[in-house]
């Protein structure tokens, strides 16, 4: 399972549905979080991403160090599922994708992923597995992160 991270000021997903624009999920001060599900994954990879994302002290303290985490913060976390991060980019020009999961795989992980994140948060808003989406967000310092769970052999 890989996420990338990033510190944001806001950030916000939106996606289009017959010419309709609808926004499934925002929020200010956080993390925004794009999540490739790979094959192999199962909850337990799911479980430890989560605890990775909610530890990772990205935050500054009161010296400016980045030593606080996201509860420390205050701030939300907005997940959004990203099967392209799961693309190997080896060889040649276009991105193959067979190490990403089946999308039925994708999709159960990326929910149970969701899940417990609202039962430890209270609110944890997404994006829309599957759909296309608009991601907007404002990076703050830039903080960007790359972090990957591995299964376990």
């Amino acid at each position: 399972m890989i996420a990338l991270l990033q510190r944001v000021s806001e950030a916000s997903v939106t996606v289009n549905e017959n010419g309709a624009e609808r926004v499934t999920g925002a929020i200010g001060p956080g993390l925004l979080v794009l999540l490739g599900v790979e094959r192999g994954d199962g909850p337990a990879e799911a479980d430890r991403m989560l605890e990775r994302l909610l530890a990772y002290r990205v935050f500054p303290d009161d010296e400016g160090r980045m030593n606080r985490d996201l509860r420390q913060s205050g701030g939300g976390l907005l997940l959004v599922p990203q099967f392209t991060l799961a693309a190997d980019t080896d060889r040649g020009n276009r991105p193959s994708f067979t190490s990403a999961a089946a999308p039925e795989d994708g999709r159960a992980l990326f929910d149970h992923l969701a899940d417990r994140a609202r039962s430890l948060l209270g609110e944890c808003p997404t994006g829309e597995f599957g759909a296309h989406m608009q991601v907007r967000l404002v990076n703050d310092g830039p903080v960007t992160f790359r972090l990957r769970v591995a299964p376990a052999d």
